[in-house]
Formats: structure tokens, C-alpha cells, sequence
């Protein structure tokens, strides 16, 4: 693989970051158009003669823009708040509680001396309480920057494991990969919650709103029409969904090979990092963590999170290589 400096990837990283920002106000504002453009296509229906009238280009637009500063001023709102609390957010995701020094020496240890071989802070440390196998850095900036450890990581792996693991959730931080990764966390988490709401409220309609119930055509009419209307919104918001997870892709698979490269330099050791990795693929599944978009920070994909169709859909999507490719990688060093 062609390697890449550390200054070149935090660059590419923040790059990546203000691509995002301005990437996915760009989808929700397209998808709240198209929106208003169908719904004034069929609310528009047929002249005289039988012809379509079609969209009244004009008015749609007008909407759009009286609409705009509402929309935007939400998606900003939403992502300040997220953004500020993502460590809070992250921690009550994943059960997560910090680390006292006194309760597990060995793992501050090792975080203090990569720290000084990486020549940069120290950041919080968090555990799991959960004796399946993983680990993952999140934060922000250097207030919120965190490696969260799982018991059973810390049971099972030996010191030099233990150092490529966290070794490899530093190289994150430094990359500012978990910056990026927060971001796509929040506008991913935005426009699943606006597809849940559409599907919720197109199954309210149907079961509590449905023509059947009418007293006259007119009325059943108007529920019929309410229910294509949010059918619309439902299918224009599963195409924003996919959309979005789409940007997942402006996130490098590469970022976990470097980071793996950056783990295994710090350590000194990539086959010890090799190693770590076959130890927690074998047992990296979380029964408290239930979320997708948080289940990318770890170092390797909680399995219990996927499986059958939804297995292969979120392959599609995924931001992780598989860890067989980069246990290869790892131990060509």
C-alpha cells in the first residue's frame, strides 16, 4: 500500500470532515425539493382538456426558499448539540465508564508510554464491562479524546497485544479519523431518525387515517391522498438515508490500515497487533451496543449487530476492511 504521512492523512481527514458538513445539508435540502416538487405535481392534477398541468416550477421554488432557513437552522441546531455531547452520547451507547489508574495500572501504563512515543497527550480511558473482545478511540478534540477498553480485552491480550490495540486507537486520534467518524455518527443518526419518523407516521395514517373510515368519497379521497403523500416522504427519505450512508464512503477503508501501520510503530511489534486482532475476531461482539452508526468506532465490527440480509447490505457500506486482509497486511511488515 503507498504510504502516506501522518501530516497528508490529517489533512485528507479535515478535508474529508468540511466535505461532509457541506455534503449533507446539500441531501436533506435536494430531498425536502424533490418533496415539494411531487407533492405540487399531484396536487396539481389535469386542465380542461385532460393534460397534466404538471409543476408549477415557481411556486415549489418559493417554498423552498421560505423553507430553507428553517431547515438548515435545524440541521445546525441538531449538530452543535450532538456534536458537543458526542462523548456522552458514545459512552451511554456503548455502556462505557471511565478507568481508574488504581483499578487497572497496567492499562494507564501502556497508554502513557505510547503516548510519549507518539509525543502527544494523553487521552481519557474508558472500559466496557463486557468480557467479549474490543476497542475503540472517540472524541473530538483534545478535551474529549478517549480509548475505551473491554474487560475482556484487557483479560485476555498480553501487554505487547494490549499496546497494538491501543496503539492502533491512538493512531486514530492523531489521524483525526475519529473527528470524521463523529461527524458521519451524527448526519447518519439525523437521517435515520427522519426515516423512522415518515415510516411511523405512513403506518399511523394507514391503520388510524385510512379511507375506509370515511363517511363519503370526499373524505376517503382526502385519505387516500394523505397516504400517497406520506408514502412520498417515506421513499424519498429511504433514498436520503442511502445517500447519506454513502458519504460513509468519503471515509477511507485505508484509514484502518494506517491506523493498524501507526498501532504495530508504536508498539513495535505488528505481529503482536496481528495477533490481537485473530483473538478479537473471534469473539468481538457486544451485547450492550445495539447501534450501527456507533458500532464503526471499534476496531473491529461487533458481529452480533449483522446478520442475514442486513449483513450483506451493511457490507456495502462498510468502513472496515476485512480483518483477515489486514492481518495479511500486518504481518508482511
Amino acid at each position: 500500500m503507498k504510504y502516506v504521512g501522518l501530516y497528508t492523512q490529517q489533512v485528507r481527514n479535515n478535508t474529508r470532515s468540511l466535505l461532509l458538513l457541506a455534503l449533507f445539508p446539500c441531501i436533506l435540502v435536494g430531498m425536502v425539493w424533490l418533496f415539494i416538487a411531487i407533492i405540487n405535481y399531484l396536487g396539481n392534477g389535469q386542465d380542461a382538456y385532460g393534460n397534466d398541468i404538471g409543476v408549477d416550477w415557481y411556486s415549489v421554488n418559493s417554498l423552498m426558499l421560505s423553507l430553507l432557513p428553517w431547515i438548515l437552522g435545524a440541521v445546525a441546531v441538531w449538530f452543535l448539540i450532538s456534536y458537543s455531547f458526542n462523548t456522552t452520547m458514545v459512552r451511554n451507547a456503548t455502556g462505557a465508564r471511565p478507568l481508574k489508574r488504581s483499578e487497572n495500572p497496567r492499562v494507564y501504563n501502556i497508554v502513557e508510554n505510547l503516548c510519549m512515543t507518539a509525543s502527544m497527550d494523553m487521552p481519557k480511558i474508558n472500559v466496557i464491562d463486557d468480557p467479549q473482545l474490543n476497542a475503540f478511540a472517540s472524541g473530538v478534540d483534545k478535551g474529549s479524546y478517549t480509548v475505551t477498553v473491554t474487560t475482556g480485552l484487557c483479560d485476555l491480550l498480553n501487554d505487547e497485544e494490549l499496546a497494538g490495540v491501543i496503539g492502533h486507537e491512538l493512531t486514530h486520534i492523531r489521524n483525526k479519523d475519529t473527528r470524521l467518524l463523529i461527524i458521519s455518527i451524527i448526519f447518519v443518526g439525523i437521517m435515520s431518525t427522519l426515516m423512522s419518523l415518515a415510516i411511523r407516521l405512513l403506518w399511523n395514517t394507514m391503520i388510524f387515517g385510512g379511507g375506509s373510515r370515511r363517511s363519503n368519497n370526499e373524505k376517503g379521497g382526502n385519505g387516500v391522498a394523505v397516504i400517497v403523500v406520506m408514502v412520498v416522504a417515506v421513499l424519498l427519505s429511504v433514498i436520503g438515508y442511502v445517500f447519506t450512508l454513502l458519504t460513509r464512503f468519503a471515509i477511507s477503508r485505508k484509514r484502518e490500515y494506517m491506523a493498524d501501520a501507526g498501532g504495530a510503530e508504536l508498539c513495535g511489534n505488528p505481529l503482536a497487533l496481528a495477533s490481537a486482532l485473530r483473538k478479537i475476531s473471534g469473539n468481538p461482539a457486544l451485547g450492550g451496543i445495539d447501534r450501527e452508526d456507533v458500532a464503526q468506532l471499534f476496531i473491529i465490527h461487533p458481529k452480533s449487530l449483522t446478520s442475514g440480509l442486513m449483513s450483506w447490505f451493511n457490507g456495502l457500506f462498510a468502513t472496515h476492511p476485512s480483518t483477515e486482509s489486514r492481518i495479511r497486511y500486518l504481518e508482511q511488515f
